[in-house]
């Protein structure tokens, strides 16, 4: 690692861990740094979730007085759900070949961002001809956890979009919960990435360092921004991110 690249490493996990305390979409930040320090996909993805690990933690600790249940589930059993589904999520990523995964990572960040443009649309549109309920509310709990050990892209965004579904709960209010689930999926995968040893610590840890400082601050700044400037901040990165990888993996 040369200073550049512990630069890069740095810059890359204090955006990832502002990006996910403010709305979500951190790995759009880390996991192109990660592959330009030429790390294959799959272990650039495992790395990056490690290495958000701490700056999410962080980012839950600073709205840790906010928490509570979400649609009448408590947070134990939504942690619970989550934690499982992470695990399982992560086992089914150091179980895909690079190879695989570089063809489906475009689509999953492609999935991200739709959720991103749309989901708050989808979510007040879905809000006003149904009402969600707690069974719901845990298979999609489990569907989230899922796809956050296995990617883990815009999960903070889909979490807010599901939990918008839930009548009276505004997108500011679900900060705390949505930050909390975030960090317990990445604990759940970073047990399985570390013990397969799909983690590069020498990209790891300048980019830990990074995130944890990222993930205070962007706690503490979120707490001021307008919600549209944050939106529009990641849609732009979320839609670069997205068209790079497709020219990387199909042309």
């Amino acid at each position: 690692m040369t200073l550049a690249t512990l630069a890069l490493s740095l810059a890359a996990g204090i955006l990832g861990g502002a990006m996910n305390a403010l709305a979500g979409g951190g790995t759009f930040a880390t996991l192109p740094a990660l592959i330009a320090l030429g790390l294959p996909a799959n272990t650039a993805n495992a790395t990056s979730n490690v290495a958000l690990l701490p700056g999410a933690a962080t980012s839950a600790w600073a709205f840790r007085e906010e928490l509570g249940p979400v649609g009448g589930v408590g947070l134990r059993l939504l942690s619970a759900i989550t934690f499982v589904g992470g695990l399982a999520g992560s086992l089914l990523l150091a179980a895909t070949p690079t190879h695989v995964f570089d063809l489906v990572i475009p689509w999953l960040l492609l999935f991200a961002f739709v959720v991103i443009a749309f989901g708050k649309r989808a979510a007040d549109a879905l809000k006003q001809r149904v009402a969600i309920g707690t069974r719901t509310l845990i298979v999609a709990q489990g569907c989230l956890g899922i796809y956050g050990g296995y990617f883990g892209g815009g999960v903070g965004l889909m979490t807010t979009a599901v939990y918008g579904l839930l009548a009276g709960v505004s997108p500011r209010a679900l900060f705390a919960p949505r930050t909390l689930m975030l960090a317990i999926a990445n604990l759940a995968a970073a047990i399985v990435f570390i013990a397969v040893g799909l983690v590069r610590w020498a990209a790891c840890l300048p980019m830990l360092a990074g995130a944890i400082l990222g993930g205070w601050a962007g706690a503490h700044i979120g707490k001021r921004l307008s919600p549209g400037l944050v939106r529009g901040w990641t849609l732009l990165v979320t839609a670069v991110t997205t068209g790079v990888f497709f020219w990387r993996a199909y042309c």
